[in-house]
């Protein structure tokens, strides 16, 4: 049995809290590049130059300093959402925040509005489809 087999409250309101406000890394995959690269109307190489740095061989998005916004976070909305990175597609659903009940509430129910919205139930089902999808960035 998993700690979630009831499913959990989830819908993202879009607000751009997990965007901004503590340090990490967006990593996006290679793929990714080329779809938000023709998004952007920009090649890949100009892409890559501006908007990533490669952190243990591995590629991320940029932060805003001091307050470590992502790079496409404009007036507290992802300005591309539509073809945003895997990460982004598959938050909050990532192993570190999926471990335990504790890790959820601590680390989502605590800061994510979209967590609050007791009218969009997410099932089991989902939340493992979405996790196996989320390892391919973890």
């Amino acid at each position: 049995m998993k700690w979630y087999d009831k499913g959990l409250f989830f819908k993202c309101i879009q607000c751009g809290k997990c965007c901004t406000g503590f340090p990490g890394f967006i990593w996006i995959l290679k793929d990714e590049i080329k779809t938000i690269s023709s998004f952007l109307h920009i090649k890949e190489s100009k892409f890559f130059k501006k908007y990533t740095k490669i952190i243990c061989n591995k590629i991320s998005l940029k932060e805003i300093l001091p307050s470590y916004d992502c790079i496409f976070l404009k007036n507290k909305k992802c300005s591309i959402y539509k073809v945003r990175p895997l990460q982004c597609k598959t938050s909050p659903f990532w192993p570190q925040n999926m471990i335990s009940k504790k890790a959820w509430e601590d680390n989502i129910e605590k800061h994510c509005p979209g967590a609050k919205n007791k009218t969009s139930k997410i099932s089991k089902n989902k939340i493992e489809e979405i996790l196996k999808k989320s390892k391919r960035v973890f």
